[in-house]
């Protein structure tokens, strides 16, 4: 993958961050868990913090406040922001990384104790509702008597549901393609045209276009935009007004990359972080009204 003075990077990742630590995941204690079908906990990484490839025995739902989680499995990258978490099948391989400060929860279920109509068999974006979380918080008590806990469990499984937004980019995993996108994980405002990658590859540009198609079921340059506004998720989440992160991102106006991200994940920036603010008990950042979002750092409420 194409390395950067600015930072390392990992295969299929993000460009990793300077002071970055790389964990990893200790054998599951399911002894000490067996009586649960579900059990749910919280860690809050102080730098920006990498989990290496791994897997559960059982299924695994990871959420964050406060930043985004991205997960790597096999040619997919997830990126998921406050609102919303991700559920990993268990046995299912994958690596994981969470931004500094970001409040990490993790609840797992016991694949032969969740009802047969429930686990699903792919890795998937979940809304994580008021009502879902409140239920998974109650459960990483451990002063919960039986009764209590299956009552809790029980309604976990009813609410449990899949996001309606678009969060998986999938990787092309192809040799006469993937230079682009690694250079592009690596940088997303590479704003070179597909003559110009055609031309440093040695290729046609209906050569790209056929692989891209064929790989990821997008052209050229939706793939492009998909990739920028999952990068955007993560800087958004981070505090970084919309201006900053279109010019970061490489859009000439604000306009543009917010038409892009409303493209991508049917809602504006501004609307879409306001909505994951509101469910969680966070003030609401301003929004000028033309959808552009002021870089004010969200305010825990007291």
């Amino acid at each position: 993958m194409v390395r950067s003075s600015r930072g390392d990077a990992s295969p299929g990742m993000w460009r990793r961050e300077a002071g970055t630590v790389v964990l990893r995941v200790p054998p599951f204690p399911e002894r000490a868990t067996a009586p649960f079908a579900i059990v749910a906990g919280l860690q809050v990484p102080r730098v920006p913090t990498e989990w290496a490839p791994h897997s559960h025995p059982r299924h695994e739902l990871v959420w964050v406040r406060g930043g985004t989680l991205t997960s790597r499995v096999e040619d997919r990258v997830f990126t998921v922001s406050e609102g919303h978490g991700l559920w990993m099948p268990a046995g299912v391989v994958h690596g994981g990384r969470a931004t500094a400060g970001a409040k990490f929860y993790e609840a797992f279920f016991a694949p032969d104790r969740a009802p047969l109509a429930f686990a699903f068999e792919e890795p998937r974006a979940i809304a994580m509702t008021p009502l879902l979380e409140s239920l998974l918080t109650h459960l990483s008590r451990t002063d919960l008597d039986a009764a209590a806990r299956a009552r809790a469990e029980s309604v976990v499984f009813d609410v449990l549901q899949p996001s309606e937004h678009r969060f998986a980019l999938q990787l092309p995993g192809d040799a006469r393609i993937d230079a682009i996108a690694d250079a592009l994980l690596d940088d997303p405002a590479d704003d070179r045209s597909l003559e110009e990658w055609a031309r440093c590859l040695g290729i046609s540009d209906r050569t790209i276009t056929r692989a891209f198609r064929h790989a990821t079921g997008l052209s050229f340059a939706q793939w492009r935009q998909v990739l920028r506004v999952h990068r955007a998720l993560t800087l958004l989440a981070e505090g970084f007004d919309v201006t900053t992160v279109s010019e970061t991102l490489g859009y000439a106006q604000p306009s543009t990359f917010i038409a892009s991200f409303r493209r991508v994940m049917g809602t504006t920036p501004g609307a879409f972080f306001d909505a994951a603010d509101g469910a969680s008990g966070i003030t609401a950042v301003s929004e000028t009204p033309e959808g552009v979002r002021n870089p004010v750092l969200p305010v825990q409420n007291s």
